[in-house]
């Protein structure tokens, strides 16, 4: 069994449940929850001049919110280890949301990756890349990615 286990975190369904799987697969596990902020994502406008992506990086006050934000994602994610009577150990970092993973694994000498996924497919997936996807292929430790219609296990009581 693992011993330390990283979940990447975001503010999606899926990323919920693949943390409910985390505590309930790996009880005994060290948990990290790792929230990438992933400015350059998130900031992606259209060029619809056919010139490709540009990016409209924020102002120092919505960079401040957008860690706000990340630390109050943080909290709650720490919350749902309360039900599994344990804890976890939350990060924010920002970068690319695949290699940022990535090296924390390496960096932290995880044993396993947990992701949720948002299930795309075909073009919508070519056109916007897939982050469980690059981990997965990246990734020096074995990777689990919950997909979007896996229920999340409950505690054992």
């Amino acid at each position: 069994m693992p011993s330390q286990v990283l979940v990447g975190f975001d503010e999606s369904t899926q990323a919920n449940f693949a943390l409910r799987y985390t505590l309930s697969t790996y009880p005994d596990a060290e948990i990290h929850v790792l929230y990438v902020n992933d400015l350059a994502e998130q900031y992606r406008t259209d060029d619809h001049d056919g010139e490709g992506d540009i990016y409209d990086f924020p102002s120092e006050e919505l960079y401040e919110r957008s860690r706000t934000d990340a630390e109050e994602l943080l909290e709650r994610a720490a919350e749902i280890p309360r039900d599994f009577e344990t804890e976890i150990q939350t990060e924010s970092i920002d970068g690319k949301a695949d290699s940022t993973i990535v090296t924390y694994a390496e960096e932290h000498d995880i044993d396993h990756i947990v992701l949720g996924s948002h299930g795309r497919n075909g073009l919508a997936r070519y056109l916007l890349g897939s982050v469980a996807e690059s981990v997965a292929r990246r990734a020096h430790v074995p990777v689990t990615i919950i997909r979007e219609d896996v229920p999340p296990r409950e505690p054992e009581r």
